[in-house]
């Protein structure tokens, strides 16, 4: 049955994420340029319920799977001094609510904010996701699939990850703000 939301194609049920056809990536200031990344082992749901405000999602993203294209730089990021991953392995967003955005009415795609809680290093704080729906397309192994795009910025700082080089002056080495970005395909379930 079509959501009642207006998103063509879109029905209701369980839809998994395809990591074979997904990415979950980010940037962060590095002095005076961008440093981008990713995350290459992930797992995540969408319950597609017929009205969207009760539609859920839920993402697990293996911390030590960050790759910034740099080894010596990964083996950092994986240590205490940021994620910590031997004491936290796992980040996860787990959805509170879906809302149409007032942003974008001109945008191609329709747009919704997925509220919900994203958990780093056993910290929990809400994160509003800013989503796009691209539609849905039958796949050549006789599934549907379902195309997302969704960005929210964070402070690094909020989830207890203070670690910094200071600068001359007041600068430091590390920005405090994470762009991420995820691009997802996701199936529904038989």
């Amino acid at each position: 049955m079509t959501l009642e939301t207006g998103l063509p194609g879109l029905v209701a049920g369980r839809w998994t994420v395809d990591p074979a056809h997904s990415e979950i990536t980010f940037t962060i200031r590095h002095l005076m340029t961008t440093v981008r990344g990713s995350f290459t082992d992930f797992s995540g749901e969408i319950e597609v319920a017929r009205e969207a405000p009760a539609s859920t999602a839920r993402a697990d993203i293996r911390m030590a799977s960050i790759d910034t294209r740099n080894a010596e730089r990964d083996a950092h990021v994986r240590s205490a001094d940021f994620l910590d991953v031997e004491r936290f392995p796992v980040m996860t967003f787990t959805s509170r609510g879906v809302g149409r955005a007032a942003i974008g009415r001109r945008a191609r795609a329709p747009r919704y904010h997925v509220d919900g809680d994203l958990a780093i290093k056993g910290v929990s704080r809400p994160v509003r996701l800013l989503a796009e729906y691209h539609g849905v397309s039958p796949d050549p192994w006789g599934g549907i699939r379902a195309g997302f795009t969704a960005t929210a910025v964070i402070s690094r700082g909020d989830f207890g990850i203070e670690f910094n080089l200071p600068l001359q002056g007041d600068k430091v080495v590390l920005g405090d703000t994470i762009a991420i970005q995820l691009e997802i395909q996701a199936v529904l379930a038989a």
